[in-house]
């Protein structure tokens, strides 16, 4: 009997305290309910359960990649034009200026767009946790002794 209860209490709180929840950090990284650090494939592995929102993680990705080179790209342009500029006697700004400005110009709506793809994936991921989670909500968990023994009353 006594293992019984042991059992049923171990498989009861290792329930109630397992949790693989993911937060989106400010610095762009997921971390695990540990705080570690996961890796884009780690990521993707525990995301392959759900295909729609792997989907979605893997495009904020793209849109991050294309975000990123639009953004460096541009500033390259703006930067080798404006040194050819003051070294040269050359007319500044010339096209390759604008073509610059609107590179960076346009990478930041795709670098925003990607961090809303990402905080989306992650959070239907932590939904999908709490639906399968919430099956018994317990109010209270009691220990009972009296003179007969040991007791456990669960509210719910």
């Amino acid at each position: 009997m006594k293992s019984k209860i042991l059992l049923f209490a171990f498989l009861l709180f290792s329930a109630l305290s397992f949790s693989q929840q993911l937060t989106l950090k400010s610095s762009g990284r997921i971390y695990d309910f540990n705080n570690q650090k996961l890796s884009n494939t780690a990521v993707k592995e525990l995301l392959a359960s759900q295909p729609q929102l792997l989907e979605q993680y893997q495009q904020g990705r793209t849109k991050a990649a294309v975000g990123g080179f639009l953004l460096g790209f541009g500033i390259g342009i703006l930067g080798s034009d404006l040194v050819t500029g003051l070294t040269q006697d050359k007319t500044y700004p010339t096209t390759l200026t604008y073509i610059g400005l609107a590179s960076t110009l346009i990478s930041i709506p795709v670098i925003i767009g990607h961090s809303k793809k990402i905080k989306k994936a992650i959070g239907g991921y932590n939904e999908s946790l709490l639906i399968n989670k919430t099956s018994f909500n317990f109010e209270k968990i009691n220990v009972i002794t009296n003179q007969n023994g040991i007791g456990m009353r669960i509210s719910f």
